[in-house]
């Protein structure tokens, strides 16, 4: 190391702001004469000084141009390596989210925090900890002697088997059947490894993916035996659960500690061992989870928590009833939760003692250390909470909360994770409030006896009522809102979804700008893939819940379409159509219509949630018809409300396809089938023709 650091000793350098991966020799030497040249005409500012430095300034320019175009067609989108340096470089045009390449900066206690290890330690420090600052209550009067247990396990079970959600647990499954894990077969493991993903993050010491994934036939055997020893023993091994966490910039300021949450990176074997756990696991619960619960379920979604919960208040206003909904706030839903307890509710659920043991030594003595730059800060215990990235953590997460809903059992409440939203519908604004503040209430007790910290100052009122309105929430005043953000869809009182989608064609313009800039450095494919990942993506969220806005919006969509389609072929000659068809493509709305009916499909062969087969009824008639249709289609007072709905609008879609696409029984060929069929005759608002001074026709 002496001979090293005499002959050739490290030396520090300072990487210049625009250096950016096509920069050169050729360009950097460039921009030097053109400094030189700049600096002379500063000094001696005559014609002849200022013309060339017109000129160097010039070739500079067109120079960098050149070389980018270069760079970015030399790339090739197909090779991996390429392509992360092509995002790596692209996507920061796009967005501010660009991963964690940026180094973090903190203000704690106003003092700066530049050092990666001082950092580290801070938010190690702060996310071991934000829990107990929480100040969560704990209720002693829940809990019961803990005499006669042997150990933790039995000690914990025996300390909550009063509590109100074991004994309603108990009530609703006392006769169910035993759950045991079973030995993982060698395919099983075999088919995990291959299922890895090697990009995604690892740990800095972890086994190398790709080495797992070529050696398979090896491996297999040994982890198989490995595993299936902890299965038997019922533990699971110290170090599978230390986590590296890595913190995650979420919004607002990016020099306070609050504003990251904690990711975890887990070993590549412990995924390995945890989603052979999930699988046995997640079969056990599909039946026990209750069906409103759409959040980390196969199948489950978003769109289908926000469109049964909209549909519920079209129905109701279009039958002249006001809707009433009160939006909840949890504060670290996932660290909040409380081991023993979990357990507890697990044996009521039917677990055997053995799985049991398993997952208390899956949760307990979990250890985690921070991750900034190359620099860790020291273990921290873990005492609550599921690892936030893991795959069991989610499951756990579901199975927590699944008896929420059988303290509310004649209550709608739309919940994905954490976010539980409880609403009815009433003649009478003022007892839909006293319902609503009923039902928050038990809500919120329920929340408080689990050990999780709800938070009434941050709760939102949305009702269709145009009076001032309000509830009181453990002494916080909560007043009706017009419009609040749930799930990432902005919910305005009158449902018309103006707000959200203005907010999605403002972001998609801010995308087609950027595109614009660059267009002229990336040839044609790489301008398709940037338009498809980066503007038609921001319409890609929840259709279902907005697609049927005014007609205003919906030119205003296709106007940022056709610019898009303009940019990407560099064409200003060809009409909208003429472009769509050179894309092979359609518009916006005809996306939409195809979502429709392809989840109108997964309802008739029956692979959604009943969340939503419940909106749609198979029609049931003793007669022939001509036109036969295969859904009630509703009958509807009102056409803002009542024939603008999914409910109504549904089932004369589906009606409109021709008869061969809604015979095919499967569903990879039923797409197939639509993607290029035109919805000419929808009946929706959109689509029918207006003439002013007539109305629709």
């Amino acid at each position: 190391m002496k001979l090293i650091d005499r002959y050739a000793p490290i030396k520090q350098r300072y990487i210049r702001s625009n250096q950016q991966p096509f920069m050169n020799k050729c360009i950097a030497k460039a921009i030097m004469n053109r400094t030189r040249i700049r600096n002379r005409f500063w000094r001696n500012p005559t014609e002849e000084n200022r013309k060339a430095y017109n000129r160097q300034r010039n070739y500079c320019v067109n120079l960098i141009r050149r070389e980018k175009r270069k760079y970015f067609e030399n790339l090739n989108e197909r090779d991996v390596t390429d392509n992360k340096i092509f995002w790596k470089t692209i996507k920061s045009h796009f967005s501010d989210k660009t991963g964690n390449s940026e180094k973090i900066s903190l203000v704690d206690d106003n003092i700066i925090l530049s050092d990666d290890k001082v950092i580290a330690e801070t938010f190690s420090d702060y996310f071991s900890n934000v829990i107990s600052n929480l100040e969560i209550p704990f209720n002693r009067d829940l809990l019961s002697s803990t005499e006669g247990g042997k150990n933790p396990l039995e000690k914990a079970t025996l300390a909550y088997r009063n509590h109100p959600s074991i004994q309603m647990i108990e009530c609703n499954f006392k006769d169910q059947s035993k759950f045991s894990f079973t030995e993982i077969t060698e395919e099983e493991i075999s088919n995990e490894i291959l299922s890895l993903n090697s990009a995604k993050a690892s740990q800095q010491s972890d086994f190398p993916t790709n080495i797992l994934k070529n050696n398979v036939d090896i491996y297999a055997f040994y982890l198989q035996n490995i595993l299936n020893n902890c299965l038997n023993v019922s533990v699971f091994p110290d170090a599978m659960k230390i986590a590296e966490v890595t913190p995650v910039f979420k919004k607002n300021d990016r020099i306070s500690k609050e504003n990251y949450r904690p990711v975890s990176v887990l070993p590549v074997i412990s995924k390995i061992f945890e989603k052979c756990i999930y699988k046995q696991l997640e079969m056990f619960f599909k039946d026990k989870l209750s069906k409103f619960q759409c959040g980390f379920r196969k199948g489950f979604s978003a769109q289908h928590c926000l469109v049964r919960m909209l549909e519920t208040w079209r129905n109701a206003v279009d039958e002249n009833c006001t809707f009433v909904a009160l939006l909840t706030d949890l504060s670290k839903a996932f660290d909040c939760l409380n081991h023993e307890l979990l357990i507890s509710k697990l044996k009521g659920y039917g677990l055997d003692d053995k799985s049991l043991c398993l997952l208390y030594s899956y949760l307990q003595n979990r250890r985690q250390q921070v991750k900034v730059g190359n620099s860790f800060s020291d273990n921290k215990t873990v005492e609550t909470g599921v690892p936030q990235g893991s795959i069991l953590g989610p499951l756990l997460f579901n199975i927590h909360i699944a008896d929420l809903f059988d303290f509310l059992p004649e209550v709608d409440i739309a919940n994905f994770a954490d976010d539980s939203t409880p609403y009815v519908t009433n003649f009478d604004i003022n007892e839909g409030l006293k319902d609503i503040q009923k039902i928050t209430s038990t809500l919120f007790e329920w929340f408080s006896n689990n050990y999780m910290k709800a938070n009434p100052d941050k709760c939102h009122l949305l009702t269709s009522s145009s009076d001032e309105v309000n509830v009181v929430l453990d002494g916080n005043l909560i007043q009706a809102s017009s419009s609040e953000k749930l799930l990432g869809i902005k919910i305005d009182c009158k449902l018309s979804f103006n707000e959200h989608v203005e907010d999605i064609c403002k972001k998609a313009s801010q995308k087609l700008s950027a595109l614009a800039r660059i267009s002229q450095y990336i040839n044609e494919s790489k301008r398709k893939i940037l338009f498809k990942s980066f503007i038609i993506s921001q319409f890609g969220y929840c259709p279902l819940v907005w697609m049927f806005h005014s007609r205003k919006l919906n030119s205003r969509i296709n106007r940022i379409h056709e610019k898009a389609l303009r940019i990407v072929y560099q064409d200003n000659i060809s009409s909208f159509q003429q472009l769509l068809q050179k894309d092979e493509s359609k518009t916006i709305h005809q996306r939409n219509l195809q979502v429709l009916v392809t989840e109108i499909f997964k309802i008739k062969i029956g692979t959604v949630p009943s969340v939503l087969t419940e909106l749609l009824v198979y029609r049931s008639s003793y007669y022939s018809l001509r036109n036969p249709s295969e859904f009630k289609r509703a009958h509807k007072n009102t056409v803002k409300y009542g024939e603008n709905s999914l409910t109504y609008l549904a089932p004369i879609i589906w009606d409109r396809l021709p008869s061969e696409i809604k015979l095919v029984d499967n569903l990879i060929q039923f797409k197939k089938a639509i993607k290029n069929f035109v919805f000419e005759d929808c009946p929706c608002r959109i689509c029918k023709t207006y003439i002013q001074g007539v109305g629709f026709l």
